[in-house]
């Protein structure tokens, strides 16, 4: 069932949280009733809790949050133009925040000359202890490959950076950048390929994101301090305007409504398809694709950088992450 928009969202959004307690609390007399009346329960509170799915345009589902100067949403509202200029940068993000499921977006990068410029494309709640799961495209000079930085951090604590050249022309055209992300794993995706696994080790105390909800950013932003080269390399702005383009902005996720969404979001229901065992892991052709990325495309990796973490590498580096 598709989201028609954003009207009234007070309302709906407190029908919704009545609708999710009043589920949770059914769903934990049944489980006390019995198996049949369980499976009976999952099958129905699947079937409503799927008409909060998003599959809307980006004009439905996303605003410009700074800096829209020449930054526009065009066509049918499913296109998208961020603009990068002497005066500003841009963004955007999602009217709501998500808990686990499928966000995903096409992506064609700056074209010529992107040194010095970021566009980044991530998940986020916000405070101290926030989550964030992050794709950056780290711009360079005429003809160079992006980088593409990956980060991830849990109650406020980042520093998990992995790092990827492509096997492809980012911006001679439109690629598929997907967050896949449930209580078991985040997957990094480029083009329905993996490139990234970080899995929950929550039990063995390390943290993990699955009690915020993160709603949906994007940018592009002048980093010339740091994202070419480490800083030498710096923004020619006689190439300037630098645009990214982007299309189908797609969450199929399940809605954050605060608190109560910890436990429906990761019911496993049939509405709630992430928590389907297939996506616990990956498949035996996933981790084939895996392996293909890192062992030709990845750069730099956290977890075997000893001299910045002085030999204590983090805890969950050592655990199978695929």
């Amino acid at each position: 069932m598709l989201d028609k928009g954003y009207i009234n969202h007070q309302e709906i959004s407190t029908i919704t949280i009545n609708q999710q307690t009043k589920q949770i609390e059914t769903f934990t007399r049944l489980k006390m009733a019995g198996s049949h009346a369980l499976v009976m329960a999952v099958l129905v509170m699947g079937i409503a809790f799927h008409s909060t799915l998003i599959d809307a345009t980006i004009a439905k589902s996303m605003y410009f949050n700074w800096g829209a100067h020449h930054s526009s949403i065009l066509g049918n509202g499913d296109d998208l133009r961020l603009v990068l200029d002497q005066t500003s940068g841009s963004g955007i993000q999602s009217k709501r925040a998500f808990l686990f499921g499928s966000i995903e977006m096409l992506i064609k990068l700056v074209p010529g000359n992107s040194a010095g410029t970021v566009t980044a494309y991530y998940l986020s709640s916000t405070g101290a202890k926030h989550d964030e799961i992050d794709f950056e495209f780290l711009g360079n000079s005429t003809g160079e490959p992006y980088t593409i930085h990956t980060n991830i951090y849990t109650q406020g604590q980042g520093n998990k950076e992995q790092q990827f050249k492509l096997w492809f022309d980012p911006t001679s055209g439109y690629h598929n950048y997907t967050i896949h992300w449930n209580p078991t794993q985040v997957v990094w995706y480029v083009d329905s390929v993996p490139i990234r696994v970080f899995r929950n080790y929550e039990s063995e105390g390390i943290a993990y994101p699955n009690q915020q909800g993160m709603r949906v950013y994007s940018s592009l932003w002048n980093a010339d301090n740091w994202a070419t080269r480490g800083g030498l390399v710096k923004i020619d702005w006689t190439s300037a305007p630098f645009v990214a383009s982007y299309r189908r902005f797609r969450a199929r996720a399940c809605k954050w409504n605060g608190p109560v969404s910890i436990s429906l979001c990761a019911i496993p229901t049939p509405g709630n398809w992430w928590m389907s065992p297939v996506y616990k892991q990956l498949s035996n052709g996933q981790q084939a694709q895996l392996k293909w990325v890192r062992d030709n495309y990845m750069i730099y990796n956290y977890c075997t950088d000893f001299k910045r973490f002085k030999g204590q590498i983090p805890p969950e580096c050592s655990k199978p992450q695929f």
